[in-house]
């Protein structure tokens, strides 16, 4: 009987590759544009035709010279690796020469291009198998212009499956924004059908180019944090791999140093409805690494509202013998080393980007804010002025001093810029939360709470959370430990039947830590303000209280004079 198992031809085997490669408008975009900044393009056009499935992608990288272009479109060609041990050290975002071959099997495929020392520019039209089919010399500014057309023409099926063109072009506009964060530097213009469509500006962080991305989403809402962190040292278990990966890239001397650029979004002033902006990049691009994502989240626990996300975006910059890019074919998912800690900086990272400074209590931080309350207070005067931009802030040290308190619920506090309001029950409570979970301490207690009439649950609950409860007759139950802080409270068997209500152990030391917190209504002295002040600006999330409320309200000097026009005063007379 014949074999049934046979080779498949060279066309197949490129076809099946080039369709694990390029499936949509967005991937050819994407495979495109990294070439162009692999090539250290720092302007980026990009024209698309969807009617026509025409894309052309325009940089001023460094092109390529007439021997380079002929060889470009060939299968697995690439200057950027040479051999197996280069894939261990892969700093540029392609290097498996697969992109442009396969859309020569998928498209028409066009290069214009030309070296900034180049005297004349070529233009190549190639075959299907990547071969150049027609080499002529043109005119062109140096760097290059890739055009593929009628892309799928050979697949019809293929196009059919395609979502509509509506949703490619969402699909195009998001991989060029996930992209264009990750490059800050770079210029963005992209046209769809002769018309401009979208541009990105460039800007010195990544922070401020993304409000042009974000739009809802204002630079005084962010924070961001660059760390410069040794690399990680090989554990023990992963200490026979190191050494091999050692041995396989003695001729790379791995970057002393990594580093972690962190842009958070401030708890009280900027989330999400749902984790569509917690991103994270390797070495220049966008990537999926489930472990990472899950510790930003668990970073942000209890800063935020219920059912809300942060936005975060975070890039590391490591050294490539920390990174396998051979994990999906798209390059979207990668298997990273040491992944512990990572890990252990990153929630390092945020922590520190949380805490309140004197950099990120800016008046713009409020602005929105303030400003609804200055055109609130100037509907109900006889005239109404617009606010002039705010002036560059100081780098006034933060130093808060309680002056006041009023409707025995919130701290008038003076700022060297201006006034603060602090609500005094939620900013006590994100003091003790934070005690609490350091110091999470069950005390015996005599004579014991008695609680009545409780259900099964609710004893499992108790026993969960670590509570010594036990039966005390019929339907009577003895709580003989509790949180350290309830001990005081003259309601503490409320605040036990309370917990007994479910939850895990932090939702339980959330619930301590409002029953035990000051509450509103409560008159406090100079110097009872002045310590809450004092200990709640030293916590580690001061922006918000565990349930992701605001804690504080700024009001800057500077929209106060706006507001009283004290500028009108200046070198005029008084009496006009």
């Amino acid at each position: 009987m014949a074999s049934t198992i046979q080779a498949l031809p060279t066309e197949v085997v490129y076809l099946i590759t080039a369709g694990e490669v390029i499936d949509s408008f967005a991937s050819v975009v994407r495979e495109l544009v990294e070439n162009s900044l692999d090539a250290g393009a720092t302007r980026i056009i990009v024209s698309l035709w969807p009617q026509q499935w025409r894309i052309r992608v325009a940089d001023n990288g460094c092109g390529m010279d007439e021997d380079d272009l002929q060889q470009a479109a060939t299968a697995h060609s690439t200057s950027k690796i040479s051999s197996s041990d280069d894939l261990w050290k892969i700093n540029s975002l392609g290097f498996r020469g697969e992109a442009l071959h396969s859309l020569t099997t998928l498209a028409e495929l066009e290069i214009l291009s030309r070296p900034p020392g180049g005297n004349v520019g070529w233009r190549v039209v190639y075959g299907d198998n990547g071969q150049a089919v027609k080499v002529e010399a043109t005119a062109i500014a140096p760097g290059t212009v890739v055009t593929v057309s009628n892309l799928f023409g050979n697949c019809e099926l293929r196009r059919q499956g395609l979502p509509t063109a509506a949703q490619q072009m969402r699909g195009v506009q998001l991989a060029i924004q996930q992209i264009a964060l990750c490059h800050p530097h770079v210029t963005w213009q992209v046209w769809q059908n002769d018309r401009q469509w979208f541009t990105i500006s460039p800007a010195a962080t990544t922070g401020q180019l993304l409000p042009q991305i974000l739009t809802q989403v204002r630079q005084g809402d962010l924070q961001e944090v660059k760390l410069e962190l040794p690399n990680p040292i090989p554990n023990s278990r992963n200490l026979r791999e190191a050494t091999l990966t050692a041995t396989l890239t003695a001729s790379l001397l791995p970057t002393p140093h990594s580093q972690i650029n962190l842009v958070v979004g401030l708890p009280d002033r900027c989330h999400r409805r749902r984790p569509d902006w917690v991103r994270v990049a390797i070495n220049g691009r966008m990537v999926k690494v489930p472990e990472l994502e899950q510790t930003i989240l668990a970073a942000f626990h209890r800063t935020l509202p219920r059912d809300r996300y942060p936005v975060c975006l975070l890039h590391l910059a490591i050294s490539p013998d920390q990174i396998n890019w051979n994990r999906n074919p798209a390059k979207s998912e990668i298997y990273l080393n040491e992944i512990g800690y990572w890990q252990e900086q990153i929630t390092k990272a945020i922590d520190q980007a949380l805490r309140i400074s004197s950099a990120n209590l800016k008046e713009s931080v409020h602005t929105t804010r303030v400003s609804k309350l200055l055109k609130a207070a100037e509907a109900k005067g006889s005239y109404n002025v617009n606010p002039e931009n705010s002036p560059e802030e100081n780098n006034t040290q933060l130093s808060l001093k309680a002056i006041a308190q009023l409707s025995k619920t919130y701290i008038v506090a003076e700022h060297p810029s201006g006034m603060w309001l602090v609500e005094q029950h939620i900013a006590h409570e994100r003091v003790l939360y934070e005690q609490i979970c350091d110091n999470w301490q069950l005390v015996t207690i005599e004579p014991p709470i008695i609680l009545y009439q409780l259900s099964s649950a609710q004893v499992s609950q108790l026993q969960t959370i670590g509570l010594d409860i036990e039966p005390f007759g019929e339907q009577l139950w003895a709580i003989r430990t509790i949180p350290a802080p309830l001990q005081q409270r003259d309601d503490c068997a409320d605040a036990i039947l309370e917990l007994s209500w479910g939850g895990d152990l932090q939702v339980a030391q959330v619930a301590v830590a409002c029953r035990s917190a000051i509450r509103n209504g409560t008159p406090m002295n100079l110097e009872e303000m002045q310590t809450l002040l004092d200990q709640w600006q030293r916590t580690r999330n001061p922006h918000t209280c565990p349930h992701g409320r605001p804690i504080y309200l700024s009001l800057e000097e500077t929209s106060l004079a706006r507001f009283f026009r004290r500028n009108w005063v200046i070198g005029k007379s008084h009496g006009i």
